[in-house]
């Protein structure tokens, strides 16, 4: 699946369930999807939260198949910015 295919996939999960705040996945040279204003795109812009993880594990974690924490604690992704607003991912993609 590609970075576009995903962004519309959560843009219309977000249309349902909205998200405050605004996270970044940074998946490097594959590209960004940025959730902000109820919209999901792959246009880079500044988010509150930026999620740095490949394209493979990005995949993964919106299907349940990494675990978030897990994924941190063995180096899969990284987080900056505030948590919190990584925190609401989870109603997104629960």
């Amino acid at each position: 699946m590609t970075l576009d295919e995903i962004a519309e996939r959560i843009g219309r999960k977000l249309k349902a369930n909205p998200f405050e705040g605004s996270l970044k996945f940074d998946c490097g040279d594959a590209g960004v999807i940025v959730l902000a204003d109820g919209d999901a795109s792959t246009v880079d812009r500044p988010a509150d939260c930026t999620i740095r993880l490949s394209e493979d594990n990005l995949g993964k974690l919106l299907t349940g198949k990494l675990n978030p924490m897990t994924g941190m604690m063995m180096g899969k992704l990284k987080l900056s910015g505030d948590p919190t607003v990584a925190m609401k991912l989870a109603r997104l993609i629960g």
